[in-house]
């Protein structure tokens, strides 16, 4: 026996009424496994499941949480399909392009068991929700793609009581392990601090090897199989990191932090994440009112010296995403600058220089706005424009996909996220 290895669990739900015929005959299969058996099988029917992401990791699990006899699978997500997320995202299909990702995934379980109850929760998951949105599972699997969700989620489990299967994958790399606060320690004993917003990379941007979401997802669903019925030696004070080019993995025991601060309730993840050093912000709500106030005062009208002089005073909006983002989702009158040519021209420049052909003359307008699609590059570009002179400069605190969340009337082009009046609960059976 591995003296690392947590020693088993007792099942996590109780068993469920008898099998039905159909029932035992799709589990016919695991239920020959060795200690594994129908009470066990009448666990999974009964268990109810909360999945956050219904990309790459959730798009892999999902399924085989459903296949394995699971009765009850919650999607939490706000995102919609795309064409680039299909490479390796595969229970999602060329046809479901457009289409909310929490659909498409309710689709693809039922296609696999029709009787399978599925909750669509098609909601960007944050502090004021997610203890709501967590509230009647039994366990949670996290496979969101950011640090502020992760935090939010390993708090929101915590206070629940409710054991979290986390997965991270980048590139050619995966992690997963379990955190259960009743029984060993969590994600932030692991990593109590996250990286530096300017260090974090995206699969966006990174990219990621399409296989691997298949390898971490599938191993996400098995502990929360592990978990249910009580079988086999769950990962909670381990993590299980897999290399994909080399086709290795290894384990990294962890235990808990003895002097970490207790969780009692859910904060701002977003200003968590940018660190204690982090520049001056802005949030989406106030942005919104001052975007508001800066189109009715254009459609007011006045004398062209009135109109020059609003111009002056207006904030200098600047989007340090890449153009194709640009293109989908964008804030009227923002200028276009990618972080990588921000960085580029910054190399022994000023400040008036940096913006360069993107801003009147320096000092006509030193007040700037930067926003990417969450936070990472705006806090990056935020602290670079600083460093060379300028005088006033805040990043949008959940960038764009906030704005768009909470206002989607000022923005240009197609959001993919649901506005706080428009949640969408769908209950599938």
């Amino acid at each position: 026996m591995d003296p690392l290895a947590h020693p088993a669990v007792e099942p996590l739900v109780a068993p469920g009424p008898p099998l039905t015929a159909e029932q035992a005959e799709r589990a016919r299969r695991q239920l020959s496994l060795p200690g594994f058996d129908e009470t066990a099988q009448r666990r999974l029917a009964a268990a109810r499941v909360l999945v956050i992401g219904a990309g790459g990791l959730g798009s892999a699990s999902v399924p085989y949480l459903v296949g394995a006899g699971v009765g009850t699978i919650g999607i939490v997500d706000d995102d919609v399909v795309d064409l680039v997320n299909l490479h390796r995202q595969v229970a999602h299909r060329t046809a479901d392009v457009g289409r909310p990702k929490t659909a498409s995934l309710a689709d693809a379980a039922h296609a696999l068991d029709p009787a399978v109850r599925v909750h669509e929760h098609r909601v960007r998951l944050t502090a004021l929700n997610a203890l709501e949105v967590l509230s009647g599972y039994d366990l949670v699997l996290d496979g969101s793609d950011n640090y502020p969700t992760r935090y939010l989620v390993d708090d929101a489990a915590r206070l629940s009581g409710i054991p979290l299967v986390w997965g991270a994958i980048l590139q050619h790399h995966g992690q997963v392990s379990v955190a259960w606060h009743e029984q060993g320690p969590g994600y932030r004993d692991l990593f109590p601090a996250p990286p530096a917003p300017e260090d974090v990379v995206s699969c966006s941007t990174g990219g990621v090897l399409p296989g691997l979401c298949g390898t971490v997802g599938t191993l996400m669903a098995t502990e929360a199989l592990k978990l249910i019925c009580g079988v086999g030696r769950p990962l909670i004070g381990r993590v299980l990191v897999y290399d994909a080019l080399s086709a290795r993995t290894r384990e990294i025991p962890f235990a808990r932090d003895p002097q970490a601060e207790p969780v009692t309730g859910l904060v701002d993840y977003e200003l968590f994440c940018a660190g204690p050093d982090a520049p001056p912000s802005i949030g989406a709500e106030e942005l919104a009112a001052l975007l508001r106030d800066m189109r009715d005062a254009q459609g007011a009208g006045g004398d062209a010296s009135e109109d020059g002089d609003r111009a002056a005073a207006a904030p200098l909006i600047l989007d340090v995403r890449d153009p194709e983002e640009a293109a989908r989702l964008r804030i009227p009158g923002a200028r276009l600058l990618p972080l990588a040519e921000l960085e580029a021209r910054a190399e022994g420049k000023s400040e008036g220089d940096l913006l360069a052909g993107l801003a009147p003359a320096p000092g006509a307008r030193r007040s700037l706005i930067v926003h990417c699609e969450r936070d990472p590059r705006s806090v990056r570009a935020a602290r670079l424009l600083s460093a060379h002179g300028a005088d006033d400069v805040r990043y949008v605190r959940g960038g764009i996909q906030e704005l768009a969340r909470l206002a989607p009337e000022v923005l240009e082009g197609t959001s993919s996220v649901t506005s706080a009046s428009s949640v969408l609960e769908g209950d599938r059976t």
